[in-house]
């Protein structure tokens, strides 16, 4: 399995539904996973699972083998000097058969702290299109010049000639290298599929679909992508080209494609030209212990919640318009906008304008903890989403008792009823449903009950049995083998638009 994060070193929601899925896999008989990450941090848990980081394998020019190896590294333009370095292995065991994990390193020919940019920057001095370049079989790299194929090496001179080269680094964040670390990502990936014996291979949302797809091409064995957002989702129609074709490329390459929900898989099927029959719904689950202590509030007023990231996707402006209708009627209320992003400072402008900025409270990013005191103090959250593949935030704040206005472009929408659903761009409707809440406890209370006992239900055990029925198609379908007789035996099983009949 592959993923960009897990807890406690998280970034959003993906991380969190990565822990949930692992964790009830995990306790299925006989399953076991290595969940591969950019990076380890070393309090990684969950039963019958091992984590690796990617951040492990690209340390030295080194490859773990049962012996020792002969290396030679280039000091000067014209003197090799060869070294021999001992073999070692992690300590790393399974629970139960103790056997174990190797850590691979790749080997490079390239240089181990060069980054993508540095590298194109040498090819162009040498007259070579970095467009034209690929690695063969032997990890050679290969140019295309002047019609026909090249290898290319990098020699001592030519590091000199770039400034301070800055080694290469795992994150595990989203920053200015990512495509860098997706690329050797995939890489790594490679490497590890020639070690490791597996039945499937699990790869998470677009940072981890080329990883899977180099997996599979290396393995043989059958690739499920799950999507937990697509580019469409977090763009709002304005795709990044490169973006959209890892995802076209992850899904078409996939034996199984698995969707967070309808209103998902409805835009993987139309705007990617998936074929439908081997996508399937999965809905997330929740794990989430509410914070039972008893705060007093700062101030006696009620708090209306907003929880996300602060950019396009999640309509921030839409909720501090809506927050400026109900400030015309309502006296006693304030809003907080947790989170962060690239809309961060225009919302914080925009309260202003309005002149609510002393009715309204950034937190900035807030950690879990930080959470749940949040949503122990707050009366109303709100989730005004442009394009929501799934939404856990509003399943969380109903286990903590708070009722909750979510858009109907989102897929959580498909599993709580019991929630106030209005569309994003309706400001006059949110601030209605904000007002009924906020003014009417005997309204809030109804959805609190009854959506608690809905959300309750959700468990990440289900979801894992139904990811596992998945990996069964995936295997049916890598082989080749027909699936008709047993489609009605896992479509039952599945937990698709039947879900709540499904749920016992």
């Amino acid at each position: 399995m592959f993923g960009w994060e897990f807890p406690p070193h998280i970034s959003g929601g993906l991380g969190t539904a990565c822990q949930g899925i692992v964790s009830g896999l995990g306790k299925i008989p006989d399953t076991k996973i290595i969940f591969v990450v950019p990076k380890v941090f070393g309090d990684e848990k969950s039963k019958n699972t091992i984590f690796a980081g990617a951040n492990q394998f690209v340390e030295k020019h080194t490859t773990i083998l049962n012996r020792k190896v002969r290396i030679a590294i280039e000091k000067q333009p014209d003197t090799v000097e060869e070294k021999t370095f001992k073999i070692h292995k992690t300590k790393t065991t399974w629970e139960e058969s103790q056997e174990k994990l190797i850590y691979i390193e790749t080997a490079s020919m390239l240089h181990p702290y060069m980054q993508a940019e540095q590298i194109e920057r040498i090819l162009i001095r040498k007259h070579i299109n970095p467009k034209t370049v690929h690695f063969d079989q032997e990890g050679r790299m290969v140019a295309i010049v002047a019609g026909k194929e090249r290898v290319v090496e990098i020699s001592y001179q030519d590091l000199q000639t770039v400034e301070n080269p800055a080694p290469f680094e795992f994150t595990g964040k989203y920053g200015a290298n990512l495509y860098d670390e997706t690329g050797m990502f995939a890489r790594v990936a490679g490497k590890l599929s020639q070690k490791y014996d597996f039945d499937v291979i699990h790869a998470h949302d677009w940072l981890t679909y080329e990883a899977g797809i180099e997996a599979k091409k290396i393995s043989g064995k059958p690739l499920v992508v799950h999507v937990h957002a697509t580019e469409y989702d977090r763009s709002g129609g304005t795709v990044n080209p490169r973006v959209f074709n890892i995802e076209k490329h992850g899904m078409e390459n996939a034996d199984a494609v698995i969707t967070v929900s309808n209103l998902t898989k409805d835009i993987v099927v139309k705007k990617y030209g998936i074929n439908p029959e081997k996508v399937f719904t999965v809905y997330n689950a929740v794990d989430f212990k509410p914070d039972r202590k008893k705060y007093v509030k700062p101030v006696n007023e009620k708090l209306i919640t907003f929880l996300g990231r602060i950019t396009f996707q999640k309509g921030p402006e839409y909720f501090i318009e809506a927050a400026y209708l109900v400030l015309q009627k309502l006296k006693n209320v304030r809003f907080v906008m947790a989170g962060n992003g690239d809309l961060f400072q225009r919302m914080i402008s925009r309260a202003a304008q309005l002149g609510i900025a002393d009715r309204f409270h950034f937190t900035d990013f807030l950690k879990k903890d930080e959470v749940r005191h949040l949503f122990a103090v707050s009366d109303v959250y709100v989730m005004p989403s442009v394009s929501e593949p799934f939404g856990i935030a509003p399943l969380e704040a109903v286990k903590s008792n708070v009722p909750v206005i979510i858009s109907k472009q989102s897929g959580v929408a498909e599993v709580l009823k019991h929630a106030i659903k209005i569309d994003f761009w309706d400001v006059n409707a949110m601030a209605d449903a904000i007002y009924a809440l906020v003014k009417y406890p005997a309204l809030s209370k109804f959805f609190v009950r009854n959506g608690r006992e809905e959300v309750n239900r959700l468990k990440w055990d289900n979801c894992a049995l139904n990811i596992n029925n998945v990996y069964k198609k995936a295997i049916d379908f890598s082989n080749g083998l027909s699936v008709e007789n047993n489609e009605k035996q896992i479509d039952d099983l599945l937990i698709t638009e039947n879900y709540e009949n499904n749920l016992s």
